[in-house]
């Protein structure tokens, strides 16, 4: 489902270039639950965001589903992101002035869903992330886990194959993590593809695969 083939990123910072990625390979099938896991500036992060369509190489070659990613329009990388893959992150990123159902239904309205039928459906993910009691609490008035919780719901609003997590238990307490990790195992059961990049080597055994990154690069 996932391939990266010799992926580079370099960053230019004032007069100095910073190797963010050096030669990474990479390949997950579809139904993996892969944690890669490494220490802050390792590069984890920013491979995360290529295989996510978030940002380009500078070299080599990120395919999903077989399609080079490279080659795409950003209409059609954004058409990706929009339908295949789900993202969850550290810092939660809801919008404020909206509830729970409101925040779960907003990758619906872009993708052109009904009113009626996106609210529905984003009562369903509430559900079944255990957050029926707080649909219409806004962020400010949930708890940490709670956020991440929706968070996830809203990474399934346009039902993707794909859900990538970046440290989504970093900013939680060690139990509302471990929530965490069983609804990203149960929606692995289903069938779903889970990568998630952590630091933390008790997250990453839960995964069924590991990989190390250290220096922007993929260690055997």
């Amino acid at each position: 489902m996932i391939r990266t083939e010799k992926l580079s990123k370099t960053y230019r910072m004032g007069e100095v270039e910073v190797q963010a990625l050096q030669d990474v390979s990479l390949e997950i099938k579809g139904g993996e639950f892969v944690a890669i896991i490494g220490p802050s500036g390792s590069g984890k992060s920013t491979l995360l965001n290529m295989i996510g369509c978030l940002d380009k190489p500078t070299s080599g070659a990120v395919f999903i589903d077989g399609t080079d990613t490279g080659s795409l329009t950003e209409n059609a990388l954004a058409e990706i992101r929009r339908e295949k893959i789900g993202f969850i992150f550290q810092q939660f990123n809801l919008i404020h002035t909206l509830n729970a159902l409101e925040n779960v239904a907003l990758p619906m309205f872009f993708a052109g869903v009904a009113r009626e039928t996106r609210l529905k459906k984003a009562e369903t993910l509430l559900v079944k992330v255990g957050l029926e009691k707080r649909m219409y609490h806004k962020p400010s008035e949930l708890s940490g886990g709670q956020q991440q919780r929706v968070a996830i719901a809203r990474a399934l609003a346009n039902d993707p194959g794909i859900i990538v997590g970046d440290e989504p238990t970093g900013n939680v307490d060690t139990e509302a993590g471990d929530a965490i990790m069983n609804i990203l195992e149960g929606l692995n059961g289903e069938g779903r593809t889970i990568i998630v990049v952590t630091h933390d080597a008790e997250i990453a055994a839960r995964a069924g695969r590991t990989k190390r990154m250290r220096d922007g690069k993929l260690l055997e």
